[in-house]
């Protein structure tokens, strides 16, 4: 091979899909696999496989793609869906999730990992999509199908580091870097000597998932893991590949960041001084409603467990918003309150607060029925983009544990002690390395037995409530407004234009009685105590008028519209 000006090596040859190759580097055995390998049939170690990107008889092309504020998200993990564990699994259940309601499938990275189970987390050929899930090919069929019935594709990608084993970056160039760590893994090096190649590395990968692959958006794994002191940082250039895909195909393409800061910058556009993110994962909101309705209060969820987070979730977005947090021993985050609603992704459980905890137990093992449909409302009536992890509309019992397949025995060790020190007063701990743990975590599909066929009846009304009501389309900040809380009830208002709803949302298990203060004669429109959800029935009047008391019964909501 001949080496170019920037460092790259290249060579031409007639190899046809199919065929295996690798590299040898500097006359050096074994032959490596090729770290932009589109292929990984026989495993991280194996060589690679030529594919023909441009093989697949796309029939999407007049796809425009849905904006981040209509999107109702449901996350899925490829390998835990189905039965089969593999896309054509998930393609045979879209039907179903578009009964849901469900315009958006958001899948947990899909880049070539060791083993054939894992959470994807530790991969290690950013463009190889994962074998055993069904390749490239597997994945271009599910794109396809899903767009063909109005359904947008989000897939997770890892840019902060890569997994350990099968990582063979580093034999080929400077691509990690010795000036920052990660918790994961060496840091990327997008800022120091020889960057530019790294930055095109991961730069054409995202084109590769949005144009290539024809992927709607990206959720883009711990970017405050991605250190960057560039003058011009590479999560920018990223946006900017982004929006030149998009405006050249018509079809809208976006990027999602999960971060651990309240820091609006990700968000804000360049012309505000930030980087132009569509949107953002708000885990406050999760650790806000989970912490009240379990009230569990360790670790991370030691700055939350009052309501009065709750109602700052729903009024600033950011818990918080330059106040002192006791978990950080600092003062903490800052405003979005110049934001729209319609940028922020909120959830009652996903793969991170389920799959971390240490028996992967989903809050169908921790709350009651009517706290189920509470968390369910909360999220579903509340102004943000809301995000389902896969089971939670139909009460899946089984957890979703932590499991890898790696085959290095060192590194299994490691993960095996890692844990027991993460989770050192759990006496049993499921063991990651076997198939036992990732059998569990598969979803059962028991959609038809009580009182899971009630939940999934609630969270289709909901849905549909959710995108037909005019009052719940509203994503300025003016169309909601948050009322201070009278003991364990949030009351929020949601309106636009004439239409006026009036939603209580109450944690206490006993019941209330509280003054409508609205000074609007309202009537009834959704109770989740009523008998029709499987509940104890509803106590709320049918019509309420100013001054009189509504009555709201335990771990309920209350929905009221304005009466003209």
């Amino acid at each position: 091979m001949e080496k170019d000006a920037a460092g790259y090596w290249r060579a031409t040859l007639p190899l046809g899909p199919g065929t295996r190759y690798g590299f040898r580097l500097d006359n050096a055995s074994p032959t490596l696999p090729d770290p932009a390998s589109l292929s990984q049939p026989d495993g991280v170690h194996a060589p690679s496989e030529v594919v023909d990107i441009n093989a697949f008889p796309w029939n999407d092309l007049g796809w425009k793609g849905l904006p981040l504020s209509n999107r109702i998200i449901y996350e899925l993990h490829t390998g835990a869906f189905s039965p089969t564990h593999d896309f054509e699994g998930i393609r045979q259940k879209l039907d179903y999730l578009h009964e849901l309601g469900i315009n958006t499938i958001e899948l947990m990275p899909l880049a070539q990992f060791p083993g054939s189970r894992g959470w994807g987390y530790d991969g290690v050929y950013p463009y190889a999509v994962q074998h055993s899930y069904g390749g490239l090919a597997g994945f271009q069929r599910l794109v396809n199908a899903a767009h063909a019935i109005g359904m947008s594709v989000i897939v997770d990608v890892v840019y902060n580091h890569l997994g350990p084993e099968g990582n063979y970056l580093n034999e080929y160039g400077p691509y990690f870097s010795d000036r920052y760590n990660t918790p994961w893994g060496r840091a990327l090096n997008f800022d120091d000597a020889w960057s530019d190649g790294v930055r095109s590395f991961f730069l054409q990968n995202a084109r590769f998932w949005l144009e290539d692959a024809h992927v709607d958006a990206l959720r883009l794994d711990a970017v405050h893991a991605i250190f960057d002191n560039s003058a011009i940082p590479f999560i920018q250039q990223l946006k900017e590949v982004a929006t030149e895909i998009g405006a050249r195909t018509g079809c809208k393409k976006e990027l999602i960041v999960e971060m651990d800061l309240n820091a609006a910058r990700y968000i804000n556009p360049p012309s505000k001084g930030g980087y132009g993110m569509d949107g953002q994962w708000v885990d406050e909101f999760h650790h806000s409603l989970r912490a009240l309705l379990t009230g569990d209060t360790s670790g991370y969820y030691q700055d939350f467990g009052e309501i009065t987070h709750l109602e700052r979730a729903f009024r600033n977005t950011y818990v918080y918003n330059n106040v002192y947090s006791t978990h950080r021993h600092r003062t903490f985050g800052g405003s979005a309150d110049h934001i729209p609603y319609d940028q922020f992704v909120v959830f009652a459980q996903n793969h991170d607060h389920v799959g971390n905890r240490a028996e992967g137990e989903r809050l169908t093992a921790v709350l009651n029925f009517e706290q189920l449909k509470l968390a369910a409302a909360t999220v579903l009536l509340s102004p943000y983009v809301p995000l389902l992890f896969m089971g939670e509309e139909y009460g899946e019992k089984n957890p979703f544990q932590y499991f890898v397949d790696f085959g290095d025995p060192e590194l299994i060790k490691s993960v095996h002690e890692g844990r027991a020190r993460e989770f050192k007063h759990t006496t049993e701990l499921p063991d990651p390395q076997s198939e036992a743990t990732f059998n569990r975590s598969v979803l059962s599909w028991r959609i038809t037995d009580e009182p899971g066929a009630t939940l999934l009846r609630y969270y289709r009304h909901l849905i549909r409530f959710r995108q037909s009501r005019p009052a719940l389309q509203g994503r300025a900040r003016d169309t909601m407004v948050v009322h201070p809380p009278s003991g364990l009830t949030l009351p929020i208002e949601r309106k636009i234009l004439t239409d006026q709803l009036f939603i209580w949302f109450h944690f206490g298990d006993q019941p209330v009685s509280l003054e409508n203060i609205t000074w609007k004669h309202l009537g009834k429109i959704f109770d989740s105590a009523d008998t029709q959800w499987n509940g104890p029935g509803s106590s709320a009047a049918a019509e309420v008028r100013p001054g009189e008391f509504l009555h709201i019964a335990p771990y309920s909501v209350v929905v009221y519209e304005k009466n003209y």
